[in-house]
């Protein structure tokens, strides 16, 4: 049994005149009264109605100790699934085929005798050929449909680059929203970031690096522990605002920021579902900012109401309001939750742009951006972040962001703080 409650962070007060309405809406899950505090493995028994399939990567850049490990971490992942769920196999190159079940279309059940033949059909998986990515979503979309109102999540392992056009994979990913999640995986460093994050961003999944081949099983292990524990599917954010207020932007903020501004659906002339995936146990953090006709000093009006539901069930609700007020020293603080993702925001930008300046040759921003990266960092005493932005630059001073470009930076460190650029630190208590 999952429970969940809502709380809304803001300073709710406007000067005069003022339009725009921020505000950190917290959401928390809890199963069996025990918090857990981030998206993770929450207990050893699936959710009903649970898919999964496993995207494993046979092109021929896996040849040798990748593919071997790749077998392995999918024989791992299978030996994760609770007797019940519905999996496949699905084995991508320049095509995509269905590995396990052989004998039938759609997904099998889990139990001892599938889990121990699904191992058997993967141990014969072989590298060849190209890598057309597009191919693999869209045989996985497939197979997820046979299981409408499941929880339904993928992951996919990769270590190379898409071969497909960009419209003919942008097509493809496109008719995978709203029907599956799906968290991916590089490894090594001939994938690319951007590809595999914006997969993971619109299937409302992660993206991580593996190092090394062997880090591959855990990783499945973990990944599928965590998919198959999240026994509400489909979650939606309902954000109802006033006649003439809009919403500016709606962007999850911990424990990664992720825009959801674009992928609202309308319900009804005021209201906006944006998707969220299942939930397990654990606490999520959305930025929300909204746009209201201002009211006279001391008007107090409701700015949004912002619902959690799966279907037609209401699981928590929150409300944000705005209050004009000719006291500046109430409209002029900036709560401080609300400042501490907006930096955080802004951080995830600072190192993907000083990357990209920096692949391109252009120094001078590349160094503006990741001092900036640095300077925010160390604001928000973001060890992880500075660890790894300290293998990319040379860091003069974190407080005012002075520093200097690596000359030998390895490819796994840069590609490891692109990856990782996404991923918050929650605000000080």
């Amino acid at each position: 049994m999952v429970t969940f409650s809502s709380d809304v962070n803001q300073n709710a007060y406007l000067s005069e005149g003022a339009t725009d309405v921020h505000a950190v809406v917290t959401v928390k899950a809890v199963t069996d009264s025990a918090e857990i505090v981030s998206d993770g493995p929450a207990g050893t028994g699936a959710g009903p109605g649970t898919a999964e399939v496993i995207i494993i990567d046979s092109s021929g850049s896996m040849e040798g100790k990748k593919i071997t490990e790749a077998r392995r971490a999918a024989a791992v992942a299978i030996d994760t699934l609770p007797d019940g769920v519905a999996f496949a196999v699905v084995s991508g190159n320049s095509s995509a085929r269905v590995v396990y079940p052989t004998s039938q279309t759609g997904l099998a059940e889990a139990s001892a005798a599938t889990r121990s033949a699904a191992k058997q059909a993967v141990h014969d998986i072989r590298a060849g050929g190209g890598t057309a990515i597009g191919q693999w979503l869209t045989l996985t979309r497939s197979l997820m449909e046979t299981r409408p109102g499941a929880a339904r999540h993928a992951i996919l392992l990769t270590d190379g680059q898409n071969w497909e056009s960009e419209d003919v994979f942008a097509a493809a990913l496109a008719r995978c929203e709203g029907v599956f999640q799906c968290d991916c995986r590089g490894v090594g460093a001939d994938w690319r970031v951007s590809e595999l994050r914006q997969i993971a961003s619109l299937l409302l999944g992660s993206v991580e690096l593996l190092r090394t081949p062997e880090q591959m099983a855990d990783d499945f292990r973990a990944v599928v522990a965590a998919a198959t524990a999240r026994a509400v599917p489909d979650v939606t954010l309902r954000v109802w605002t006033p006649k003439g207020a809009a919403v500016r932007f709606l962007r999850q903020v911990y424990p990664e920021v992720d825009d959801l501004t674009g992928r609202g659906g309308d319900v009804n002339e005021r209201t906006r579902d944006y998707p969220t995936g299942a939930w397990g146990a654990g606490t999520r953090e959305y930025h929300l900012c909204v746009d209201v006709v201002p009211g006279p000093v001391g008007t107090r009006k409701l700015a949004a109401r912002v619902t959690l539901v799966a279907g037609d069930t209401k699981l928590s609700e929150a409300l944000v309001l705005a209050v004009w007020t000719d006291d500046t020293d109430l409209s002029t603080r900036i709560n401080d939750k609300v400042a501490h993702y907006t930096g955080q925001e802004e951080l995830a930008r600072a190192i993907q742009e000083g990357i990209e300046a920096r692949a391109l040759g252009d120094d001078a921003t590349a160094a503006t951006r990741l001092g900036r990266a640095t300077q925010l960092a160390a604001e928000a005493d973001d060890e992880g972040t500075l660890r790894r932005l300290a293998k990319v630059v040379d860091i003069d001073d974190p407080a005012t962001g002075k520093v200097r470009l690596r000359r030998d930076v390895d490819a796994l460190d840069e590609m490891d703080l692109d990856v990782s650029s996404t991923k918050t630190v929650p605000a000080k208590r």
